[in-house]
């Protein structure tokens, strides 16, 4: 079975390397064909969020636009169609409608996020969200044969369409997302990896983490911030720009992890619920501890005070995040807990079958319905 996969950004998008490309080995192995073909490439998804050359950015789009076209129009050599959120990064479903109706190619569609939720773009503001045609996302849902969600959130939106879903966490290559040994004398790491759109949610601990360093000796370490240089009086900070070789060394070099989730002036609620949990898969697989804010999936993944600690209020994470700073058997235990967890329930294997017999599925009742 040959299967086109199509994305918005190439690999150094977490959506793309974990939604699409680290299935390609292991749905081979299943006799299905994955060939991933990003909107962007590595070079122009690197300067997408930079300030200026306006002219340079509309050019290369256009670029890219073209050659996606050529790739709809050759669509109709495939069995199925894996779309991970959308065909393109800007505009109306164009591309997917020519590869339904002339490639005559059916359609699968990947939801990790609520890109049905509209927002102001960081970067961009209002003139970039209107380019985004939030109304895509309900379009892609009722073209689809079929909508792998990201959780049950989103899964409960797509089924009040009519559609069928299927539920697939983002996870993590747990043979390589594994523990570290850690020195049990050496100063704890409480960190957060992330991206710039997400940074303003860890700056809200920054308050609670202010008032831990009052009282404890730990290093913060921030990466993805987006940031040159980030300040916090009182608080020894290592801020780090995110690198792809160096993600799972990131991870592994954190002693407890910070997964808050709070409504911002950017971020709303229903953004928040269609939240896949991905970072407390990823804080799980490396058998380290964290605190969350229980919102959404992110209330029901993993086991509360036993893999980690849920926080709602300020007090909340300052007490749990005491908690863990003042106990390393208690970091080591609960990180044990949360590395069993994220094997029973969040590996590759478990995952690509579904993906699997949802692929073939959708090319089985589109060949019924020719």
């Amino acid at each position: 079975m040959e299967v086109l996969g199509l994305c918005t950004y190439p690999v150094e998008a977490a959506a793309t390397r974990y939604r699409l490309v680290q299935f390609i080995s292991p749905l081979a192995e299943k006799g299905i064909n994955l060939t991933v073909l990003p909107f962007l490439s590595d070079k122009e998804f690197a300067s997408l969020y930079q300030p200026g050359k306006t002219l340079q950015k509309m050019t290369a789009m256009l670029t890219c636009a073209a050659t996606r076209l050529r790739t709809s129009l050759k669509s109709n050599e495939y069995d199925a169609l894996l779309i991970q959120r959308e065909a393109m990064l800007f505009g109306p479903p164009i591309f997917e409608w020519l590869s339904k109706t002339i490639g005559r190619c059916p359609i699968v569609l990947d939801l990790d996020d609520a890109t049905y939720v509209r927002y102001i773009s960081p970067t961009y503001g209002r003139l970039g969200s209107a380019f985004k045609f939030f109304g895509k996302t309900d379009t892609l849902i009722k073209w689809s044969e079929s909508v792998i969600c990201g959780n049950r959130y989103i899964a409960e939106y797509v089924a009040e369409k009519g559609k069928k879903t299927i539920i697939v966490p983002t996870v993590v290559d747990t043979d390589k997302f594994c523990p570290v040994e850690k020195k049990e004398d050496k100063k704890p790491t409480i960190g957060w990896v992330g991206t710039h759109s997400t940074y303003p949610l860890l700056e809200t601990l920054f308050p609670v983490i202010q008032d831990l360093a009052r009282s404890y000796d730990f290093t913060l370490k921030i990466v993805g911030a987006g940031k040159d240089r980030i300040e916090l009086g009182g608080v020894e900070i290592e801020n780090q720009a995110w690198k792809l070789d160096r993600e799972i060394e990131d991870f592994q070099s954190l002693d407890i992890g910070l997964y808050p989730l709070q409504i911002t002036d950017s971020i709303s609620i229903e953004w928040l619920m269609g939240k896949s949990g991905f970072k407390a898969i990823q804080y799980m697989s490396i058998g380290i501890p964290f605190v969350v804010t229980p919102i959404g999936i992110c209330s029901e993944i993993g086991i509360e005070n036993k893999t980690h600690f849920s926080a709602s209020s300020q007090e909340q994470w300052y007490e749990t995040l005491a908690k863990l700073l003042e106990s390393p058997q208690k970091r080591k235990e609960m990180g044990g807990s949360g590395r069993e967890y994220a094997l029973a329930h969040y590996t590759v294997s478990q995952q690509t079958d579904k993906i699997a017999n949802t692929l073939r599925q959708a090319a089985v009742n589109f060949k019924q319905r020719k």
